[in-house]
C-alpha cells in the first residue's frame, strides 16, 4: 500500500502477504504499532522522522526504557505533532 506522509510517498508492506500492514493513522500524533514495527524504534523513527538515528525520540516521547518489553503489535504511541 503507498501513503502519502508529509509529502512523501511511504511504501508499507511490512508484515503482510498482501502489502496491507500500515500505520493505523499515518500522521504525526497518536499511531498504532502494526505487525513487522514491534519492538523496532529504529523502523518507526525512520517512517516519521526519515531517519533510523532518532530511534531515541521514538523512546523519549513514550516513556519507554526497554523496547523488547514495549512497543507491541497495537500499542498505541505517540509519535510527536506536527
Amino acid at each position: 500500500m503507498v501513503l502519502l506522509h508529509k509529502g512523501k510517498t511511504t511504501l508499507t508492506t511490512v508484515g503482510s502477504p498482501t502489502g496491507g500492514t500500515q500505520f493505523s493513522n499515518m500522521s504525526l500524533g497518536e499511531s498504532y504499532i502494526p505487525a513487522g514495527y514491534e519492538h523496532r524504534p529504529d523502523l518507526i523513527s525512520n517512517l516519521f522522522f526519515g531517519s533510523p538515528d532518532n530511534w531515541w525520540v521514538i523512546l523519549g516521547m513514550n516513556g519507554i526504557s526497554d523496547p523488547f518489553e514495549s512497543l507491541n503489535i497495537g500499542d498505541r504511541i505517540n509519535v510527536g505533532n506536527e
